[in-house]
């Protein structure tokens, strides 16, 4: 008579821990199917650079045609904003980037290849295109993004988000990565598509990529770059990087160039800005919210469900055993 108790009990935990299961799937696919921006990973072997806190801000036009040059977030007057900094010298400063114009010489041809790995460049091959590369050519500027202000360090979250906003030029940009001559290639950024598209970088993170100009021509590319800081705070700003693709490429026109930035949606203005904490978090950030939060509750449901049933066998079986004959009476 007690098998089908027994049996009974046992249907009805699966039951329960089906449901916990379930749970926790959908959470899984929620998580999965939630915006998030894209990481830029960092190449191997890793690129090793350390920014003085000191380094003054350079005043007046630059033309900025070899060496490195990397673009980052930094604090000017207590104001969040994106510079570039400059180490082209042995003095190296940051640079405003309406001030700051970089040149992509000829020397930057390169030949597209027969390999359907870069179709995503949009380019036939055999075809010439300008390429600011990953690896320094000591005959072009030396394109790429840091993470590293030591103020920026230290008080930003975990990261920032680096997003392109929009280009205009002549031809189409591309910026990707790769990882050594077999690896895939990574892209960050194609301004064949027209939509905001952010990606990741960790906090002192120092990154060089490949830039695609499929055009001679001055280019306006519209930056931004947003963070959360650890005391609650969201901080973004949005600036246009200059560039002069080939050797012809006026740089009075470059400089003259109107940029008409946009704002990416659910970003900040364009500028620098600060956003307070009490302001609504975005889209994704409020879903992810919810999702985390629905799914915990769920899940606290469940174990308190399996932990009363469980004690709810025990004092059954404890019942059954003192209600059972014992061996002396059978």
């Amino acid at each position: 008579m007690e098998e089908p108790v027994t049996a009974g009990r046992a249907r009805r935990r699966p039951r329960t821990t089906s449901a916990i299961l379930r749970c926790a799937v959908a959470m899984v696919i929620v998580l999965a199917t939630t915006q998030t921006p894209a990481r830029a990973e960092e190449p191997t072997p890793v690129l090793r650079q350390s920014i003085a806190a000191d380094q003054p801000l350079a005043t007046g036009r630059a033309e900025l045609a070899t060496g490195h040059v990397d673009l980052g977030p930094r604090y000017v007057d207590d104001r969040w904003t994106l510079l570039i900094h400059d180490g082209t010298q042995a003095r190296q400063v940051w640079r405003n980037p309406d001030e700051a114009l970089l040149r992509v010489s000829d020397a930057a041809l390169q030949t597209v290849p027969d390999d359907p790995a870069y179709a995503f460049l949009g380019v036939d091959a055999g075809k010439r295109v300008y390429v600011v590369p990953q690896t320094q050519n000591q005959n072009v500027v030396w394109l790429g993004w840091n993470t590293q202000d030591p103020r920026v360090m230290q008080t930003i979250d975990r990261g920032v988000t680096l997003t392109l906003l929009r280009v205009r030029g002549p031809g189409n940009l591309t910026t990707y990565l790769q990882s050594g001559n077999f690896a895939a290639p990574q892209p960050l950024w194609r301004s064949a598509d027209s939509t905001a598209q952010p990606f990741w970088a960790e906090v002192n993170t120092h990154t060089h990529a490949n830039w695609v100009f499929t055009a001679p021509g001055v280019y306006l590319v519209a930056v931004q770059a947003s963070a959360d800081l650890i005391n609650g705070e969201t901080v973004s700003a949005t600036r246009t990087l200059r560039f002069a693709v080939g050797d012809t490429t006026s740089a009075d026109e470059a400089f003259a160039a109107a940029a008409d930035v946009p704002t990416a949606a659910g970003q900040a203005p364009t500028g620098e800005a600060r956003a307070s904490d009490d302001e609504p978090a975005g889209p994704s950030t409020t879903l992810l919210l919810i999702a985390l939060g629905g799914a915990a509750a769920l899940l606290a449901v469940g174990l308190v469900l399996l932990l009363l049933r469980g004690r709810g066998a025990k004092r059954r079986a404890e019942q059954e055993r003192a209600a059972a004959p014992s061996e002396g009476q059978r």
